[in-house]
């Protein structure tokens, strides 16, 4: 990397985190590797000072989560718990939520799970029909969330319901914490064809009573609030397409300078050797991308990071994609053996293009926000 482009001490911290990555590797005891991840302060680095985090922002965590995907050890929480939930926390919660959940988040002792997408409304947030409703002092929540990760880990997962506005009796959302044992607070595991050590589950939030404090930020704030913690999710997954994708390319590079069917290794063809240097070009500028976006948000522009995080997570979702089936294809039969480790990403990879928002709801979003065009819907 360029000195341009990264700091002394990002690169240094780059260093830490890929030889923590080298040293539990493919096989890792994914709890293990949290634990330690929090106790050496990578999984807080966004976080603030007073609350146990390193005081950094999504520059530095990005940059952890990549560097572990690069060592084939995502932990994919990270884009959940520290990037959206913490940063939610700090920039919104009250002294109170702060104290309760930061120190946690940082350290990994504690983790929360994010609700958003529901089975009807699908990208469509806005279509949300998880309400919540006063009575007394309390909240009471009911709806259904779908394809929520690592709720049975989670100590409480934030969800996204919508309440009234007294003034125009429109639906507003708005983020409550959930705790994972609340009362009507039901979880029922999907089978996935993805192997992953984080479950996805449906939620079911049947008249969930919750005191108070359990909302976070001003009630009349909700998208401000629930932006701030998107366009973290949306970097931060740009980040785990691209570590994932340079573990693919590293495992192909590998096996190509060994190879040997004829005269020369295999990687010496130019078949062989342009894909692999094609997938490398493309993860660069998709990091480029990626490292711009994280910038911008911690410099505090919410509107630009929003266009460059949406970018970052299209570029390196493709670019990922695309990296995973050369490595495999280079491989060859043994592309899709368990022992090479890399079947699996064939799966993996399509995530980062499906998932947290779809590549077609990016583009729309780049059509009528970046290029002005109008709207279909």
């Amino acid at each position: 990397m360029s000195t341009v482009v990264e700091t002394e001490e990002h690169r240094a911290l780059r260093a830490a985190v890929a030889a923590l990555g080298q040293r539990h590797g493919r096989e890792h005891d994914r709890e293990a590797l949290w634990a330690e991840a929090g106790k050496l302060g990578y999984l807080g680095v966004n976080l603030p000072e007073e609350y146990g985090g390193g005081g950094g922002g999504m520059a530095e965590l990005s940059l952890v989560l990549e560097e572990l995907g690069a060592a084939g050890c995502p932990l994919l929480m990270m884009v959940v718990s520290p990037a959206i939930c913490g940063t939610v926390m700090a920039r919104f919660g009250t002294d109170e939520q702060k104290a309760r959940w930061l120190p946690g988040l940082a350290d990994g002792t504690r983790t929360m799970a994010f609700g958003i997408t529901e089975p009807d409304a699908g990208s469509n947030s806005h279509r949300i029909t998880t309400t919540a409703r006063r009575d007394g002092d309390d909240w009471v929540l009911t709806g259904r969330k779908v394809f929520i990760s690592g709720v049975d880990i989670a100590d409480a997962t934030l969800v996204v319901g919508r309440t009234e506005d007294a003034r125009t009796g429109k639906l507003k959302p708005c983020l409550f914490v959930v705790p994972r044992d609340a009362p009507g607070f039901g979880r029922r595991q999907i089978d996935m064809e993805l192997n992953a050590h984080e479950k996805q589950f449906e939620l079911t939030l049947d008249d969930v009573r919750l005191p108070a404090d359990a909302l976070v930020g001003d009630e009349d704030a909700g998208l401000l609030q629930l932006f701030a913690g998107l366009n973290p999710e949306r970097i931060m997954t740009a980040a785990f397409a691209v570590g994932m994708g340079r573990y693919a390319v590293a495992k192909a590079v590998a096996y190509a300078k060994d190879r040997q069917v004829w005269k020369a290794p295999i990687g010496a063809h130019q078949a062989v050797a342009h894909p692999l240097a094609q997938a490398h070009i493309e993860l660069e500028l998709a990091r480029l991308m990626m490292q711009k976006a994280a910038h911008l948000y911690d410099a505090g522009d919410d509107i630009g990071a929003g266009e460059a995080a949406n970018m970052a997570k299209y570029a390196a979702a493709e670019a990922c994609v695309k990296a995973v089936d050369s490595a495999v294809h280079t491989l060859g039969g043994n592309g899709l053996t368990r022992e090479f480790g890399l079947a699996s990403l064939i799966t993996a990879s399509r995530v980062a293009r499906i998932a947290p928002v779809s590549r077609e709801m990016i583009l729309n979003y780049v059509s009528h926000q970046t290029l002005g065009l109008p709207k279909s819907y």
